[in-house]
């Protein structure tokens, strides 16, 4: 076991490094010059000259050769120095630190969602097979994966604004100063994430019971007349996991992805909506390092997904 975790640490680190390359070189190479990317509105604006140009530059380091440029910013990210913002003078860690838990909440939200209605649903299709809570959950299951999440997100925000004249809080609010207030911002967004997921789930799993209800020792416990749902939960879905598992693991990677257009549907004052103002502000300090830590943790959810491989199937150890 420890062998196996060890070489799966070893091979992200590789990966960490290919993000950070691949990352830089797109915030640079772009057409255009860095700075007037960054500042061409406010350039334009104020009519800087060429030598107040050159000094924000320098002041930038985006006059160094890219090299340079690169191992300051990972000496900067090994300090834990992120930078500042352009147009909000704020540290950017400041402004992950602020603005990642309710993003964190929605992601927990969504997959707890996803795990409760999608894999239950996924059991009972495959154990009712062309029967009617079988034909409902396949029907569950292509709808919430043909809609869009932030076509969703904007059609449950206007329905409850007609509606109701309600509308979730713009403010970021942390759990633990108003509990209420914090759940109204993040209800929206995890469920409508969560549904998506589950009817992700609710396929895989279905596809991954039917497969394993056909095995041999599936077979010979039905034989051995133990109970439906000994068999069900115990046995059979322990080892119909594995894709599922997969399949999360992808997910929460999605989320990163996913939460961007949720969390802009409902202003929800998360990371997702910071990404999409940095990139409206052309702020690239923001952008290179959410970009950085979106990478970064997709990266440690797959880890975190290859090593739960291990525990569901021992088989797969390396060295065992």
């Amino acid at each position: 076991m420890r062998n196996y975790i060890v070489q799966r640490l070893l091979a992200a680190i590789p990966t960490i490094f290919g993000i950070t390359v691949l990352i830089f070189l797109a915030m640079r190479v772009l057409p255009g010059d860095p700075f007037l990317a960054v500042g061409g509105e406010a350039a334009a604006t104020v009519r800087m000259t060429e030598d107040q140009i050159r000094q924000a530059r320098e002041q930038l380091g985006l006059d160094r050769p890219y090299w340079q440029q690169y191992l300051s910013w990972i000496g900067d990210i090994a300090r834990g120095e992120l930078g500042r913002s352009f147009w909000r003078d704020e540290p950017v860690r400041d402004l992950i630190v602020r603005r990642a838990p309710i993003s964190a909440e929605i992601a927990i939200l969504a997959i707890v969602v996803a795990w409760l209605v999608g894999i239950p649903i996924g059991v009972l299709s495959a154990t009712r097979t062309n029967s009617v809570v079988d034909y409902i959950a396949r029907v569950f299951a292509v709808l919430f994966i043909a809609i869009p999440g932030f076509w969703l997100g904007i059609l449950i925000v206007t329905a409850l604004v007609l509606t109701f004249l309600w509308r979730p809080p713009i403010t970021s609010v942390d759990l633990w100063v108003d509990p209420w207030t914090n759940l109204q911002i993040v209800i929206g967004p995890g469920m409508v994430l969560g549904f998506g997921i589950a009817a992700v789930l609710a396929r895989f799993s279905r596809s991954s019971m039917l497969e394993v209800m056909g095995e041999d020792y599936v077979r010979t416990a039905r034989a051995k007349g133990l109970a439906g749902r000994t068999i069900i939960w115990p046995h059979a879905l322990k080892n119909a996991m594995l894709p599922t598992i997969t399949v999360t693991g992808t997910a929460i990677g999605g989320l990163l992805g996913g939460a961007v257009a949720v969390e802009t549907a409902f202003s929800v004052p998360g990371l997702g909506l910071t990404l999409v103002q940095a990139l409206n502000e052309r702020d690239w300090t923001i952008v290179q390092n959410l970009v950085l830590l979106y990478g970064v943790l997709f990266t440690l959810v797959n880890l975190a997904v290859d090593i739960s491989y291990s525990w569901f199937d021992p088989r797969i150890r390396y060295g065992e």
